[in-house]
């Protein structure tokens, strides 16, 4: 048996209505005070109030931190810490996608023991204790949900990531009924993010174990089977619930065996033109597993194997060609952009997002073949 680590978030309740169980969860550990994490628009979206009112009605005495915005600026997560401060709380609860859950983090952490956000940058520099700390994801796509990892984009439009198992949540509730109402692109984005955590985990360099190849497996079979079901009905509890799952069981896989070239790639896109994640990760998916595709034959054939059963008959590497041309048919189908033009990148921005890619080396060391700058630059071109 090779050695391996594995943590995750310990304590799960999924399930449409789930939300529902939140206050007595919250009470059964002791939470008296607690401050919610949110974004603007979920708060338009009537989403918020309701489950605040829930947790008020039990008697627990809430806040409301709803400036969360997408990428989020370094100055929203300490502005988060001083709400959880100011308000006393003792419990802190991320409601949203993965800008609101990873600030949720950070305010949990840096409420909790106060340090320098510029000094807990990378790899087991953050220190506890934190607050208590619930995620309620509200797509399904990050899994930040189960990853002890939270990223924000500083001044120079860098993105930066506080990696530690401080930031692991002690409870997240998978409520699907809570993903009803996102639109067609922002659903087949966030999926398609998720698909790349499952893909990147299972090819990892570093870290790659059973336990992240069986959840990595199961994800990508929930989430490639059933996204065309949520896009042809926003409203199927099924398909919706299948998507949180998928992200959810993709994110404690790359929790584990950590993402890799998409990512650093996809990063730029967010830091400088401010394009969702899950569209940045969209946009270099195919030309990254292109350019994979000769060091991860074994893998890519698996994946497609698990997709299309046709393909058990086939040599590995028509089954990993078979793979992806799969995922990049999957992404030129979605209701999104297709190219870097189409998000405001021009020719003459490529250098500059190849040079800031490769400073991203903490996820590059785990892609299965070595990335240089004028791979990057190649990458972009090919998708601009």
């Amino acid at each position: 048996m090779r050695p391996y680590r594995f943590e995750t978030t310990p304590v799960l309740v999924a399930g449409a209505g789930s939300v529902h169980a939140l206050a007595p969860e919250l009470l059964a550990r002791g939470a008296a005070s607690v401050l919610v994490v949110t974004d603007p628009g979920l708060m338009a979206a009537g989403l918020v109030m309701p489950i605040v009112e829930r947790c008020r009605s039990a008697g627990l005495t809430l806040s409301v931190f709803s400036e969360v915005a997408a990428d989020p600026p370094e100055a929203v997560a300490l502005a988060a810490a001083n709400a959880a401060r100011a308000s006393g709380a003792d419990t802190v609860i991320g409601l949203g996608g993965g800008s609101a859950m990873d600030t949720a983090k950070l305010a949990a952490l840096l409420a909790g023991t106060p340090q320098a956000l510029e000094a807990i940058y990378g790899i087991g520099q953050a220190k506890g204790p934190r607050l208590r700390l619930v995620q309620v994801p509200t797509t399904a796509g990050t899994g930040s949900e189960v990853t002890p990892i939270a990223i924000v984009t500083t001044a120079s439009h860098e993105k930066k990531g506080v990696v530690s198992p401080l930031l692991l949540a002690d409870l997240a509730v998978l409520d699907a009924d809570l993903t009803l109402g996102l639109p067609a692109a922002v659903t087949a984005a966030t999926a398609i993010d998720a698909m790349v955590h499952a893909i990147e985990a299972y090819t990892s360099r570093h870290k790659k174990n059973p336990i992240s190849d069986a959840l990595a497996e199961q994800a990508l079979r929930l989430l490639f089977s059933n996204l065309p079901r949520a896009l042809a009905d926003g409203q199927n509890r099924t398909a919706r619930g299948a998507l949180l799952e998928g992200a959810m069981l993709a994110g404690m896989a790359f929790a584990n065996a950590p993402v890799a070239a998409v990512h650093a790639l996809a990063y730029p896109l967010g830091g400088h033109f401010h394009v969702p994640h899950g569209l940045s990760n969209a946009l270099v998916l195919a030309p990254v597993l292109r350019f994979n595709l000769s060091a991860a034959i074994p893998e890519y054939a698996a994946l497609g194997r698990l997709l299309d059963p046709t393909l058990h008959t086939a040599d590995d590497s028509a089954a990993a060609e078979a793979f992806v041309a799969m995922m990049s048919q999957l992404v030129s189908t979605m209701p999104f952009a297709q190219r870097l033009a189409d998000v405001g990148v021009t020719s003459n921005d490529l250098e500059m997002l190849a040079h800031d890619a490769m400073a991203v080396q903490r996820l590059l060391i785990n892609n299965p073949k070595d990335v240089t700058f004028e791979d990057a630059l190649e990458i972009y071109r090919s998708v601009a």
